[in-house]
This record gives C-alpha cells, structure tokens and sequence, in this order.
C-alpha cells in the first residue's frame, strides 16, 4: 500500500479518498480549511497554491489527484495559479499528477464526444480548462512530470449536491412530489458521470502507467435527457410523475444578476440545448472500470437524499 493525496473535498475528492482508504492506502485530503480526522484519511490545511508547502506535504506520494477547483466565476483568474503549484509539487516529488478534468475544453461539438477532440473551446471557462491540461501534458512530454487527465460529465450521484444539475435544484422538490425546473432543453440527451464510477476511474488510471501523458473519459451510462433522469428517480422515490419544465431565457437573465453562478452557466447553456454525449469507449477497451448500470444508480442515489436532515426545496 502507498500514500496518495487528494486535492480537495468536494464530491469527487471526498469519494476518491474513501476509496483509496477502503483499499488500504494511506490518504492524505488537502483543503484550505482541513477536515476533522476520518478513519484511515488525514487532513492537511493548506492553500494549494503554495507550492513549496504542498510539496513538502506531497512527499512519498505515489499519486497527486487534483479534484479541487476555484469558485466557479474565479476560474479564469485562479485556475493558473492552482495548475502551476499542482504541476511544481508532482515534478518535485515524482507523484503521478492525476488530474479531474471535463468536457469543456472541447466547446460545442456534433456528434458523441471523444478524447480525439481537437480542445477548441473558445468561451473563458473552457479555455482556462483545456490551457490547465496542455500545460501538464507538455510537462509531461518534457519527462519533467508524469500526468494524465480523467474527464467526466455532469456529476450525479450519492455525495453530489448544490453543483450537480440533478443535484439540489431537483431532488429536494422531486421528493416532495413538486414541479422541477432546468436549464436548456429537457428532452436533449445528455450523459451524467455517476460520481462513485469518476472516483474509481481515478483511482484505476493512477495506477496504469500505460495511460499517463493523455486524456481519458470516465465510463458513462448512454446519455439521457434530464426529463427521463427525473421520471426515473420520481418512480424510485414513489412521488408519482414530475413535471419538468424549462427555465425561460427572461427568467435565467434576471435571476443570473443576483447570482454569480447562474450568470456564468451562460457559457455552458449550449451543453443543455443541444445533445451533449460522452464517448467512452477508449477507456473501456482498455481498462477494468464500467459505468454503474442506470437502476443502481437511481436506488442509491434517492436512498442517500432521502437519509438527509433537509429535503426543503
């Protein structure tokens, strides 16, 4: 068994540290503010940022996962500095640099997305995205670090909660038998990456020397549209049918000026307007990870929403 350290708490990094520690690893969390201990987990505070401290608190690792990310609408101005400090401390300690990606890098496409994607996004978010990579895998190239790229779609699942667009804005009021709201067309198909898959699919390439230096996508169930995710989870929770219904574009723009979320999803509304489809057959010819079959999915992610102290949406 190795230590590994994760960068960051949130869903992915949170899921990624449970699993190497069930798997005997030793695990170290990295956040600004720290964590109170968990069994077979230590948490250090520190901004990852500082790259001499997290290099020093990377020592002996076998992997580095970067699973943190800025505040949404900082992306363009803190994403930078994160990326350089992740890529110091892997050169300087000879970890794998395991990074968590997305699709954004590749904009708006025709056709099932694949790894062969030229990263042509031109929108803010989407370019800092895909300059992030480019930076690790020229490195990469160089010899100087050894690093690849795990990309997922939308987040889904137990853990996923205020980022998810099945997340908060849904389950609440769908367990409640209430009118769900979202963004772009309802009926586009769309995959969803159910969030303990994108943790194994980390961990799994971490450990596969034969996949460093590229990209890969995280197994995925076949895309579908957010309303047939709703009629799915609402039948497992047993409220009934739900409708669905389409934020207006009048409605998006004037609740975008009170929240600085909603006013940067505008960059990404293409994602829901059109199909936004993940091709992952590349990592499934060659590697052991595969989606979660679409029925486990739904149970246990209505039975982990259901086991929370608020369900008021």
């Amino acid at each position: 068994m190795s230590v590994h350290v994760v960068i960051g708490s949130g869903p992915a990094g949170a899921a990624t540290a449970r699993l190497l520690a069930e798997q005997g690893h030793t695990v170290r969390v990295i956040t600004r503010s720290g964590r109170n201990p968990e069994p077979g987990i230590e948490h250090v505070a520190l901004d990852a940022t500082d790259s001499e401290r997290l290099t020093a608190a990377a020592r002996g690792a076998a992997a580095i996962y970067s699973c943190a990310a800025p505040p949404y609408h900082r992306w363009v101005a803190e994403w930078p500095a994160l990326a350089s400090s992740l890529c110091a401390a892997a050169e300087a300690t000879g970890a794998v640099l395991v990074m968590l990606g997305n699709l954004y890098g590749y904009g708006p496409v025709d056709g099932p997305m694949t790894e062969e994607l030229p990263l042509a996004a031109t929108g803010p978010k989407g370019r800092v995205r895909a300059t992030v990579w480019e930076q690790a895998r020229t490195l990469h190239k160089q010899g100087r670090i050894k690093a690849v790229e795990v990309r997922p779609s939308d987040f889904f699942g137990p853990g996923v909660t205020d980022g998810g667009h099945l997340a908060a804005r849904v389950m609440p009021r769908l367990l409640r038998g209430k009118p769900v709201s979202t963004l772009g067309d309802p009926d586009a198909p769309h995959s969803w990456s159910y969030l303990p898959d994108v943790a194994r699919a980390l961990v799994e390439i971490a450990g596969e020397e034969r996949a460093w230096g590229r990209a890969w996508h995280v197994p995925t169930e076949p895309a579908r549209s957010t309303r047939q995710m709703v009629d799915r989870l609402a039948a497992q929770a047993g409220t009934g049918p739900v409708a669905v219904r389409r934020l207006s574009p009048a409605v998006l723009g004037v609740a975008s000026l009170f929240s600085p979320l909603l006013r940067e999803l505008k960059e990404i509304r293409y994602q829901f307007d059109r199909p936004f489809v993940v091709d992952a057959s590349a990592y499934e010819a060659e590697f052991a990870v595969r989606a979660t079959p679409v029925d486990e999915q739904i149970k246990a992610t209505v039975a982990w929403w259901r086991e929370r102290p608020a369900t008021a949406g």
